[in-house]
C-alpha cells in the first residue's frame, strides 16, 4: 500500500470581495459579495515508501496548501487523503508521531534559548526514549556539522545554522514521512548544497518518504527523480523528471569561447546554424536542435575562431518554465 494516497483533493477558500472606499464599506455591511479561491482543485497522486518527490509550481500554485492538508493542519473541501494509513485531519497521536513538516519560512525553535532546549521539549512531546534521543541527536548533529552549536542561543545563529537546527528538531522523533516546504529558501549557495546533501543521505539511510517543495531547481534536479508539477491548484504533470527533460529539451546549448571577434559575414551566417542566444566577445551561445548539435559543433570548430566549446543540456529552470507556458505534456 502506498505511504501517501491523495484522491480528488480540493481546498476552496471563500473570500469577501469589498468595493473600495467608504461607500464600499457601508455596502458590505448589508450585502457582502463572496467568491471562491480554488487553492487546490481535484489533485490526485500516490507516493510509495522511501520516495523523494519534488512538488513544484509557481507561487500560489497550491503546494503549501496541499502539504498542510497532508499534515492535518487544514481540512479539505472535498476529496480523500491517507498518510501511513491515517486520515491526517483526525490528528491521531499515533499518526502525529510519524511525520514532520518543515517550513523554511516558519520557526519552531525558541529564539532566546539554545536549540538543544527545543530538542529536549520535542523529545518529551513525542515520547522519545532517552537512548534513542541521544543516538538520534548525535547522528543528526554530526551529519549537519553543528555539534558545537547546540548550546548557542538560536538568535545568535546564522540563517543556515538555524535551518539545520530546524531540521534536527523536526527529525528528533525519526518520522517516517517528511514534508519539506522550501527548506533551502534564503540560504547561500554553500548552505543550500549542504542541506541538499543531508536530505539525500537521510532519505537513503532511513528510507523516509519525503515530499519536497522548492523554487530552486538545483534542489529538484539533485534530489528528485520524480516530480509533481502543480499550477493553479491542478496537477499538470506527475512522472519522472527525466521524462520532462526529454520531452521539452528538444535542443542543446552550445557555449563557445572565441579567440577573436567575428566578421560581419560570420555573424550573419550564425543564424543558419541555430538560434543565437548571446554574442558578446569572447562569448557565443547558440541554441540548436538536439539531433544537429554535433554537426553544428563541427562546423563551428572548422569555420570559426573557436578557443573552447561545450555542448550542454538546457537548464532545468528553462524546461519547467516551458511547462508553465502551456505546452502539451500529456
Amino acid at each position: 500500500m502506498p505511504t501517501i494516497i491523495v484522491s480528488h483533493l480540493s481546498k476552496y477558500y471563500r473570500v469577501h470581495q469589498k468595493e473600495p472606499g467608504l461607500v464600499g464599506s457601508v455596502k458590505s455591511l448589508f450585502a457582502r459579495k463572496y467568491y471562491d479561491v480554488k487553492a487546490v482543485n481535484d489533485v490526485s497522486f500516490e507516493i510509495e515508501e522511501g520516495e523523494l518527490v519534488g512538488f513544484i509550481g509557481p507561487n500560489g500554485a497550491g503546494k503549501t496548501t496541499t502539504l498542510k492538508t497532508l499534515s492535518g493542519l487544514l481540512y479539505p473541501t472535498r476529496g480523500e487523503v491517507s498518510v501511513l494509513g491515517h486520515i491526517p485531519w483526525k490528528r491521531e497521536a499515533v499518526f502525529q508521531k510519524q511525520f514532520a513538516l518543515v517550513m523554511g519560512q516558519k520557526n519552531q525553535l525558541w529564539w532566546d534559548l539554545p536549540a538543544i532546549e527545543s530538542f529536549i521539549l520535542n523529545k518529551e512531546i513525542y515520547e522519545v526514549p532517552d537512548e534513542q534521543y541521544r543516538m538520534t541527536l548525535n547522528e543528526l548533529s554530526e551529519l549537519l556539522e553543528v555539534q558545537d552549536l547546540l548550546k548557542v542561543q538560536v538568535r545568535k545563529l546564522s540563517l543556515g545554522e538555524r535551518m539545520k537546527m530546524e531540521l534536527i528538531a523536526a527529525l528528533i522523533h525519526s518520522p517516517r514521512v517528511l514534508f519539506l516546504d522550501e527548506p533551502t529558501i534564503g540560504l547561500d549557495v554553500v548552505a543550500q548544497k549542504k542541506m541538499r546533501d543531508f536530505i539525500k543521505v537521510y532519505n537513503l539511510k532511513y528510507k523516509s518518504t519525503i515530499i519536497l517543495t522548492s523554487h530552486y531547481m538545483d534542489d529538484v534536479k539533485e534530489l528528485c527523480k520524480r516530480v509533481i508539477i502543480i499550477d493553479k491548484g491542478k496537477v499538470l504533470f506527475d512522472g519522472q523528471l527525466a521524462q520532462i527533460v526529454r520531452q521539452f529539451a528538444d535542443h542543446k546549448i552550445l557555449s563557445v569561447v572565441l579567440e577573436k571577434e567575428l566578421s560581419r559575414k560570420q555573424v550573419e551566417s550564425l543564424a543558419k546554424l541555430g538560434g543565437v542566444r548571446e554574442l558578446e566577445f569572447p562569448k557565443l551561445v547558440l541554441e540548436v536542435p538536439r539531433e544537429h548539435s554535433n554537426k553544428v559543433a563541427a562546423k563551428l570548430l572548422s569555420a570559426y575562431p573557436v578557443a573552447d566549446l561545450n555542448i550542454e543540456e538546457p537548464a532545468i529552470e528553462d524546461i519547467i518554465r516551458e511547462v508553465f507556458t502551456g505546452r502539451d505534456i500529456s
